[in-house]
C-alpha cells in the first residue's frame, strides 16, 4: 500500500529493543493481530511517499497491521499549524526548520509503551534497552526466518523476527524472572500488575477515552504521571502529553532557567516551561530534547520568553 503521509516524513532506524529492524532502507517488523503473526514492512517511494505491506494469515490481519505500523510512523499526523506557529521560536525554531519530519517515536501497540515505560523508570536508558532485550529474547514471541519473505543478500536466510511478548504472557510471569532481567522488584510487580489488568481487560489501551484510562492505571502501585505520559505519547498518539518527569527535560529546563549544567528542574518548572507549546506539549518537548548538552543558551539565564 503506498500512501502519502500529510506531513514530511523520513522514517525511522532499527529500534534498541531489537524488535524493529531496517536493512537496505527497508524497516521490518514482526506484529500480533489477535495472536496471529503478521511480518510488516515500510520503505521510502519516491520522494514524499510510504510504501508498508503486510504478510500474514489472511487480509483481515494484513490490514490491521498495516494501519498499526501507519500510526506508529505517524503517516496521518498534520503538522503544519504546529510548525507555523512555533517557526520563529527561539529554543525550537531552529530545529524545526531543519528537522520538519521529526516526530516522538511511536510503538505500533500501546501496551509495548507501557511495557517499556515501566522498564524505563528512574534508570538510565542504556540500562533500561539492555533489560527490554532480556525481556524480548527470553519471553517474546518469535517468527523464525520464512522463505517467503525472502532472504538475505548472498541466499542466506533472515534472522527471526521477534514481537514482545503479550500481556497475558507478562502476566503469567513469576516476579522472579521479571528481576533475573535486572528489574527491580518494585517494577517487576508492576509490569506484571499491569499486564495482568491489560489482560484481563479491566484497562482498555484502545479506548478512546484515554482519560479515563490513565486514572484506571495511575491507580495502580507503582504507575506514575510519567509512565502514563510516555504511553500517551508513544503509545496513543497524544502529541499533547508531556513527560514532564524525564530527566533529560529536567536537566534542559534547569540549565535555561539557572545557566548550570547540573541543575536539575522540578516536573511542576517543566510543566510550567513548555504551557505555552499547547496543545504540543509532547511534540515540543520532542525537539527541545534534540539540543541536549550541546546547547548554547540564547543570552542571559531565563529570557527565553
Amino acid at each position: 500500500m503506498e500512501l502519502s503521509p500529510r506531513w514530511p516524513l523520513r522514517l525511522p532506524g532499527s529500534g534498541a529493543d531489537g524488535v524493529m529492524r531496517a536493512r537496505g532502507g527497508v524497516l521490518e517488523r514482526l506484529l500480533h493481530m489477535d495472536e496471529r503473526p503478521v511480518v510488516v514492512r515500510a520503505a521510502s517511494a519516491g520522494t514524499h511517499g510510504v510504501l508498508i505491506g503486510a504478510w500474514g494469515p489472511s487480509r483481515g490481519v494484513c490490514r490491521l497491521a498495516i494501519e498499526r505500523m501507519r500510526f506508529a510512523l505517524g503517516v496521518d499526523d498534520e503538522l503544519a499549524e504546529f510548525h507555523t506557529r512555533f517557526a520563529a521560536d527561539p529554543l525550537i525554531g531552529a530545529l524545526l526548520r531543519r528537522f520538519p519530519w521529526l516526530r516522538p517515536r511511536r510503538r505500533p501497540e500501546p501496551f509495548e509503551a507501557l511495557a517499556w515505560a515501566i522498564c524505563e523508570q528512574l534508570i538510565e536508558y542504556t540500562r533500561a534497552v539492555a533489560i527490554e532485550r532480556r525481556i524480548v529474547r527470553r519471553l517474546g514471541r518469535v517468527l523464525e526466518g520464512a522463505a517467503h519473505l525472502g532472504r538475505e543478500a548472498g541466499g542466506a536466510p533472515q534472522s527471526a523476527l521477534r514481537d514482545l511478548p503479550s500481556a497475558a504472557v507478562l502476566a503469567g510471569t513469576a516476579p522472579a524472572l521479571l528481576e533475573s532481567f535486572d528489574l527491580s522488584p518494585g517494577r517487576a510487580l508492576a509490569l506484571r500488575r499491569v499486564a495482568r489488568e491489560v489482560a484481563a481487560g479491566r484497562v482498555d489501551l484502545y479506548a478512546g477515552d484515554h482519560e479515563r484510562t490513565w486514572r484506571l492505571l495511575r491507580a495502580l502501585p507503582g504507575i506514575g504521571s510519567w509512565t502514563v505520559e510516555c504511553l500517551a505519547l508513544h503509545g496513543q498518539g497524544r502529541l499533547d502529553q508531556l513527560p514532564a518527569g524525564d530527566l533529560v527535560l529536567r536537566k534542559l529546563v534547569g540549565r535555561l532557567h539557572s545557566g548550570d549544567r547540573q541543575a536539575r528542574a522540578e516536573e511542576a518548572e517543566v510543566r510550567d516551561f513548555f504551557a505555552p507549546y499547547a496543545p504540543w506539549g509532547g511534540l515540543a518537548a520532542a525537539y527541545a530534547m534534540r539540543l541536549g548538552a550541546a546547547l548554547t543558551l540564547p543570552g542571559p539565564a531565563g529570557t527565553r520568553r
